[in-house]
């Protein structure tokens, strides 16, 4: 019994890292942001697995960036093939600090953060685009944020649909000031290839500073006409952008 269970653990390493037939030879990790989880990505998961790729999707405490960033290295440990990793918003922060790893071939944001070592979130959120909207947070409470109530609908999913957008708002994840203070002491951006979607109709994180991270990132811009929430309005196009940059274009 003893041999045979070592010969069935050892057939399944040496086929760790190969693809059975139909299977893409590329594994897919996504980290969502701030004030919601992984179920956001779930049209995205579901079109790239049905189109055989080996998709993970973090779920970040969002408490601590670090704790997000061990999350997430431990999905991209569990991946299968070599990782295309894929941050939204805050999730941009969190894939900056953990996509260093020699796993990972390229990154993608997705009206994401992209900080640089020695700066956090804050730094890059509070930075004044005149004639641009910043994200409407309330106050910090108890070491946390969350989003305006109130404003939630227009300000993160504008162009979602409203049953969707309700319920997102009602089940708003708490942003720790411990992820959101941050400094990186990593940025894989300066040495892995970078495309970045660029949302045009984002009251989160305003275009214009999407483009001054995207352009200091030396990323491939995509830009498309979405509010913040682009992997529930547009994910087509997501998923399009994922699997362009999983072939290699």
């Amino acid at each position: 019994m003893k041999t045979k269970l070592l010969g069935v653990l050892a057939a399944a390493i040496a086929s760790t890292g190969q693809a059975t037939p139909g299977e893409k030879p590329v594994s897919i990790v996504l980290v969502h942001g701030a004030f919601v989880d992984g179920s956001g990505w779930k049209a995205v998961h579901d079109a790239l697995a049905d189109d055989g790729y080996d998709v993970l999707v973090v779920q970040n405490p969002t408490v601590t960036l670090d704790g997000d960033a061990e999350a997430t290295r431990q999905a991209i440990a569990r991946a299968k093939h070599p990782v295309v990793l894929v941050g939204h918003s805050y999730g941009g922060a969190v894939i900056t600090q953990a996509g260093d790893d020699p796993k990972v071939q390229s990154l993608i944001y997705i009206a994401a953060f992209a900080p640089d070592v020695g700066e956090s979130v804050f730094d890059l959120a509070t930075k004044p685009h005149p004639g641009e909207e910043s994200a409407p947070l309330l106050p910090p409470k108890d070491g946390f944020l969350l989003v305006d109530p109130a404003k939630f609908p227009t300000s993160f999913a504008a162009d979602v649909d409203g049953s969707t957008t309700r319920f997102m708002n009602a089940s708003q994840v708490p942003w720790g000031l411990g992820a959101v203070g941050f400094k990186l002491t990593k940025a894989a951006w300066k040495a892995k290839p970078v495309h970045y979607m660029l949302t045009l109709q984002d009251h989160m994180v305003p275009p214009s500073g999407q483009r001054l991270m995207a352009m200091r990132a030396k990323a491939k811009i995509v830009e498309i006409k979405s509010s913040h929430a682009v992997m529930l309005s547009h994910p087509k196009e997501v998923v399009e952008l994922i699997e362009s940059v999983a072939a290699g274009k």
